[in-house]
């Protein structure tokens, strides 16, 4: 088992919201040497409510969460595990550096603010252990890192709902691919190899439709370019 998951206990016992990662809790005596950078985002009457991704310093991936794909759906939990490109597994690594592992104040306490959500950002390796909740951070750091776990966490999302199409609405798939595709192509996704599951499983689908599996396959492709141009 991967040592860095235990970092998800520190996050999430404080959210109270990932028992998954909360389960990994027995891995602490392990972990002690890895190096893990996880972001946690709650944010009410947001789809999803919840979601948190840990990146260890190899470049493994976790990303959790738990929301609905229709308004008409159950609250369900998703998860997936994928290795980050290298460009993005060292920005992480760099931008918590430079952060200072999210030690002294990270929130800026402007109460003028919106609220954008319940943020954690939290480093552990064998020296550190560090959390650091905010809901706005002035950090340059911090707002870049924010903004690449948001960017990644939009991705992954692709696949969330592409799971439960591809399940229970495949005539829904094309619509969802198309937007896809286009923000692919305009350079808008970051990870697209996270997906790559959901979308093979579509390509191999002998009962969806052809245009369907094509474009899957395609988009495939476009993250296979994507990772080796990094």
């Amino acid at each position: 088992m991967r040592l860095w998951r235990v970092v998800g206990m520190v996050i999430l016992v404080i959210t109270a919201r990932s028992p998954l990662l909360l389960a990994q809790q027995t891995d602490g005596s392990r972990a002690a040497s890895t190096a893990v950078v996880t972001f946690t985002l709650d944010f009410p009457q947001s789809n999803p409510e919840h979601y948190a991704m840990a990146i260890d310093a190899a470049g493994h991936a976790r990303y959790e969460c738990t929301g609905k794909v229709a308004e008409n759906s159950e609250e369900q939990a998703y998860q997936t595990e994928f290795e980050v490109s290298a460009r993005n597994r060292e920005r992480v690594f760099g931008l918590a550096k430079q952060a200072q592992y999210f030690a002294g104040k990270v929130d800026s306490s402007n109460r003028k603010v919106a609220f954008t959500g319940a943020k954690i950002l939290s480093y552990q390796d064998g020296q550190r252990s560090i959390t650091a909740k905010y809901n706005y951070s002035s950090l340059p750091a911090v707002q870049q890192l924010t903004a690449l776990f948001q960017s990644m966490a939009s991705t992954l999302e692709y696949g969330r709902r592409l799971a439960y199409y591809h399940r229970y609405q495949k005539l829904a798939l094309d619509e969802e691919l198309k937007h896809m595709e286009e923000q692919a192509k305009d350079e808008q996704l970051s990870e697209i190899q996270g997906v790559t599951p959901e979308l093979q499983a579509i390509v191999e689908d002998s009962s969806v439709i052809n245009v369907v599996r094509a474009r899957a396959k395609e988009i495939i492709e476009m993250g296979t370019t994507a990772e080796a141009g990094h």
